[in-house]
């Protein structure tokens, strides 16, 4: 079961990072292997969403539940779809440079053999892209103002 943790410092601030991933009707623009995405409902505190990933000609559809403390964590939790589980966090605490801390974990387990395999391969590359991404887009919507990010990387993976 994969499972993995990170921390980021980021130029951004914290109310930015949150918007940036409580926007996840966004996330088919910036983020690799997700296709589309259909919000089911929306509000301050909580989204429910079924996201469509692809990758070399496959093709898994699955709904989640965001539940969002604004400006200061997100929680998602699997609801349906190929999955076993899927739990992620996310946390932002603002730094003293106007930056942010964001703390990332994710634990999730796939009910086919096949895509458990796949995933255990390709996780810990898969999982740098995506996370290259968010700071990718969080510095085309809100720009770059320091060399911050990346500083403080505290990364551990267990599969």
């Amino acid at each position: 079961m994969p499972r993995h943790s990170e921390t980021r410092l980021v130029p951004h601030s914290a109310a930015q990072m949150y918007a940036l991933v409580a926007d996840v009707r966004s996330y088919p623009e910036f983020l690799p292997w997700v296709v589309a995405m259909r919000i089911r409902s929306d509000s301050a505190t909580e989204t429910i969403a079924d996201m469509i990933v692809g990758f070399k000609g496959l093709r898994e559809s699955f709904s989640s539940r965001v539940v969002k403390t604004p400006g200061e964590a997100i929680s998602v939790d699997y609801l349906d779809g190929p999955m076993r589980h899927l739990h992620n966090e996310w946390r932002f605490t603002p730094t003293e440079t106007g930056g942010c801390r964001v703390d990332f974990m994710v634990d999730f387990a796939f009910r086919s053999s096949l895509f458990e395999r796949m995933a255990g391969q390709m996780f810990d590359r898969a999982l740098r892209k995506m996370i290259a991404a968010f700071e990718t887009r969080a510095d085309g919507l809100y720009g770059t103002s320091s060399s911050m990010s990346g500083a403080a990387s505290n990364m551990s993976a267990a599969g």
